[in-house]
């Protein structure tokens, strides 16, 4: 026990790397709340070298004690979503929990680890005896607690140094990995060496530097749902979706000729029919009402020929991951709440984008620019094609995408109400969509808002996604704000 004064404490315990080291106990405060973290602002603050320690990791608080006694009985610990958790004589803190005399804390994995203490104050013989005050006395203020720095446990004096500081890679572990943002590094080096050695073959940089920043794009995304999602499953999404688009996947399948018919034929989405001179009749109706080249008629064919038709064609990897899930009862593969929905459709958003843009775009304008300027000159206009569409697909294809896999996610948590939420998910995602399409008829400022506003809708989707998931807990996206 800790001296004589009433009231509780926190000491820390130390390992045997630390023998010697004497830490004072921090004095548990009975009328206001105190922080515990890295932060400087904590009342207790703990060493920077504890890396599980979030910035603001957990708080306590007194209970309000009975009267008359003007002493805490108790205290109780509260998690503040720290990223790595607080342990409570080896359990995890879900939320807040009352603290009992000889509590074992322990801030993070393998974390600081302090013991609660708690000195019962002496309870008068008459408890409800008037006290006497005098009148002149005045009642000192309580003064703040002090920010007390915990040192690390293998606290050295400053001018040591030891192996892990002259070589950091020694002390680092399994950090690296989960931390440091290891596997991308690698993928990057292999991107980059990949791209020198197709130096001179147009195609295979070009699908190397497509890959590249396709793959930055969505771990941004990625590192916003927070979500952890086997790779090789959201790899298999946008694989899925670009195969069906070609041969022999896409005749053996034929979804997208499908869909493609309905909402370009049949409705009114005839986009590059219009273009040519030779709109279908739903298309031409459209264009006789509001006129060819007007803006309206830009809107309402886009709506229908890139809007629906395109964002349910990419929605076709949710419903088969979905499906998979269910069937086998498979939590990782499947679509069980929002935070999958997003994860999937931003996938096969991107391989939709990488086969649009590599099979597409960059042909057809390297081919219609070599006759007039040269083979050299219409590869340069392709590479400069290729780079916003494949980075601004954050912005258009996987914020589309996503927003409507947000709503797919929904609709399985809200059953009762499924048809509702797919119908006004799958209207905006499309809407988001034409407007896009069709903002290039007006300026280049249109198109720039329109842009902000798509890649608004998708982080808002995954905020209220990470919000909804009933896996918030185990959410690491909290680490991109450090708490």
């Amino acid at each position: 026990m800790i001296g004589q004064t009433p009231g509780g404490f926190l000491q820390q315990l130390l390992g045997s790397g630390a023998a010697g080291l004497e830490t004072p106990p921090f004095g548990l405060p009975s009328d206001r709340e105190i922080f515990i973290g890295r932060d400087p602002s904590c009342q207790l603050v703990l060493d920077i070298s504890y890396s599980s320690v979030s910035r603001r990791h957990a708080s306590i608080r007194p209970l309000m004690p009975p009267p008359p006694v003007g002493i805490p009985v108790a205290w109780e610990i509260c998690d503040l979503n720290s990223a790595n958790g607080t342990f409570v004589n080896g359990q995890k803190l879900m939320g807040c929990r009352q603290l009992q005399h000889s509590d074992r804390i322990v801030f993070g994995n393998n974390g600081p680890e302090f013991a609660f203490e708690y000195q019962q104050p002496s309870i008068p013989t008459q408890p409800y005896a008037t006290p006497q005050y005098t009148p002149t006395a005045a009642v000192p203020p309580v003064p703040l607690p002090i920010p007390i720095p915990i040192p690390s446990p293998s606290s050295k004096p400053p001018d040591a140094l030891s192996m892990t500081q002259l070589f950091p890679i020694l002390s680092t572990g399994r950090d690296l990995k989960s931390k440091a943002f290891l596997v991308p590094g690698i993928l990057m080096v292999l991107f980059v060496v990949g791209m020198f050695a197709t130096i001179g073959r147009p195609v295979l940089f070009n699908l190397l530097l497509a890959l590249a920043i396709a793959s930055g794009a969505y771990y941004f995304v990625y590192q916003l749902c927070g979500k952890l999602k086997p790779w090789w499953w959201l790899i298999s999404a946008a694989l899925l979706t670009a195969l069906l688009l070609i041969p022999p996947l896409g005749i053996i399948f034929p979804i997208w000729p499908a869909i493609g018919w309905f909402y370009r034929h049949f409705l009114p989405g005839d986009v590059f029919g219009l273009e040519q001179g030779n709109p279908s009749f739903s298309t031409n109706l459209v264009a006789n009402i509001f006129g060819k080249d007007s803006y309206p008629t830009a809107l309402i064919t886009h709506f229908f020929g890139a809007g629906l038709a395109e964002e349910l064609f990419k929605a076709v990897p949710i419903f088969i991951a979905g499906f998979i899930g269910s069937s086998f009862r498979s939590q990782r593969l499947g679509v069980w709440e929002p935070l999958d929905g997003i994860l999937i459709g931003t996938a096969s958003a991107v391989g939709f984008t990488l086969l649009e843009t590599l099979g597409q775009y960059v042909p057809n304008i390297v081919s219609n620019i070599t006759p007039r300027a040269g083979e050299g000159a219409a590869q340069l206009v392709g590479l400069q094609l290729l780079i916003p569409r494949i980075l601004g697909s954050v912005a258009g294809h996987m914020a589309y995408s996503g927003y409507f896999g947000y709503f797919i996610g929904l609709s399985v948590i809200r059953p009762t109400k499924r048809w509702q939420i797919l119908a006004i998910g799958y209207l905006s995602a499309a809407g988001l969509h034409a407007l896009w399409n069709s903002s290039s008829t007006l300026n280049e400022i249109v198109s720039i808002v329109v842009g902000i506003v798509s890649y608004m809708f998708l982080a808002a989707a995954i905020l209220k996604a990470r919000a909804l998931s009933p896996n918030r807990a185990q959410n690491f996206a909290t680490r991109f704000i450090g708490k």
